[in-house]
């Protein structure tokens, strides 16, 4: 039997050559800034850069890809549109802004199939025109070892279509609500909480408090130790961080800004388990997300 690991070995990443901070995303996104900078994509292209080489002195396998389009803003967050399972699926997803799907793309999938162990591809980028969206890994934060993906209810996130996603993939749906301080849904899952081996980080004074007990319930079943994250902590991109498998050992790859806001107690508990190697990304960030949303895992089996 396969054993399945939470923390995969290898990550795609798109370098972007025309970024800046999408102004078709801006109105749902409470993270997102209007650019401030005359040339944010050079900023862009070196935080990338040096994010890929910070991955690869862990010992991380980077599938690094270029993108010179100008139509895709967003490009630089590829977990959105594809995510990839050990059993050899790889699911494609229907985004919600118009600009962002155009960041599927062809090349990457059949790079994965020629590299990589595809069994089954499964694509949900139709249902845009029933006005239905998912999108990948930033709607779902999957535990791949006890199946169970995470997702926070909203406009990008249907619970319908999350609830067909994890049947396809063999997974349990634990579909819950979360809202900023101005009583806003939560864009993204995965700017409220990261699953790793041995522990999770999430911010349970954005969940209704009628669902608290359920999640920490599904915690402690799956044994992880829970470190509560503060409203002000996801401000600052706590929880959009990802474990990865380094060569000496599990990484939890987050930005510096997240680094800086964690509590040494935390600190602690996270590094019984994973080296945390933070990675400086303020122009990135600026566009609504971190770290997390940088990175598509590749958790299928080598050919």
């Amino acid at each position: 039997m396969t054993t399945i690991f939470q923390a995969p070995r290898a990550v795609v990443m798109i370098r972007p050559h025309h970024f800046t901070s999408n102004p078709q995303t801006m109105q749902d996104n409470a993270f997102q800034q209007a650019c401030s900078e005359n040339n944010p994509n050079n900023r862009a292209y070196v935080e990338v850069s040096n994010a890929v080489q910070a991955l690869e002195l862990a010992g991380v396998k980077v599938h690094l890809f270029e993108d010179t389009s100008t139509d895709t803003p967003d490009s630089v967050f590829p977990n959105n549109w594809f995510s990839t399972h050990n059993d050899g699926q790889l699911t494609i997803y229907p985004m919600y802004a118009l600009n962002r799907r155009l960041e599927i793309r062809r090349d990457i999938i059949d790079f994965l199939s020629a590299h990589y162990q595809v069994t089954n591809i499964n694509d949900y980028s139709h249902l845009t025109a029933e006005e239905v969206f998912l999108e990948g890994t930033g709607s779902m934060v999957i535990d791949h070892q006890a199946k169970v993906a995470y997702a926070v209810e909203s406009k990008r996130t249907n619970a319908v279509l999350v609830n067909q996603v994890c049947e396809q993939l063999g997974l349990q749906a634990e579909i819950f609500n979360a809202y900023d301080k101005n009583e806003v849904p939560v864009y993204h899952t995965n700017v409220l909480m990261c699953v790793a081996t041995d522990f999770a980080m999430i911010c349970l004074d954005m969940v209704p408090e009628y669902q608290r007990a359920q999640l920490i319930n599904r915690f402690t079943q799956s044994g992880h130790t829970l470190i509560a994250l503060s409203y002000q902590q996801i401000q600052h991109f706590c929880g959009n961080a990802i474990e990865l498998q380094g060569s000496m050992g599990r990484i939890l790859a987050l930005s510096t800004t997240a680094y800086q806001a964690l509590l040494p107690e935390q600190i602690a508990v996270i590094e019984k388990s994973a080296k945390l190697v933070a990675i400086d990304i303020p122009t990135i960030e600026a566009a609504g997300g971190s770290v997390r949303c940088m990175i598509a895992g590749v958790h299928l089996n080598n050919r």
